[in-house]
């Protein structure tokens, strides 16, 4: 089996249905089996999605801070 490269936009869609599909009670390697997935490439997309809506939440707060600062409600 070859190397594929998924876009930003089908790993979302794969981890969302993934968590749909866990969250109704189905084993995690029926998951990944149907989307075509390892479950190590499950894991660091996990990992890799987490960081990246830290980061996302972080710049959210610092424009917010900075928006404040900009224009005080005094």
């Amino acid at each position: 089996m070859g190397k594929r490269r998924h876009t930003a936009a089908q790993i979302i869609a794969k981890l969302r249905e993934a968590e749909i599909e866990l969250a109704k009670g189905q084993a995690l390697g029926e998951v990944v089996s149907r989307l075509g997935i390892a479950d190590q490439t499950y894991y660091r997309w996990r990992k890799e999605n987490g960081q990246l809506e830290n980061l996302v939440a972080d710049q959210a707060l610092d424009m917010a801070t900075m928006k404040e600062a900009v224009h005080p409600n005094f």
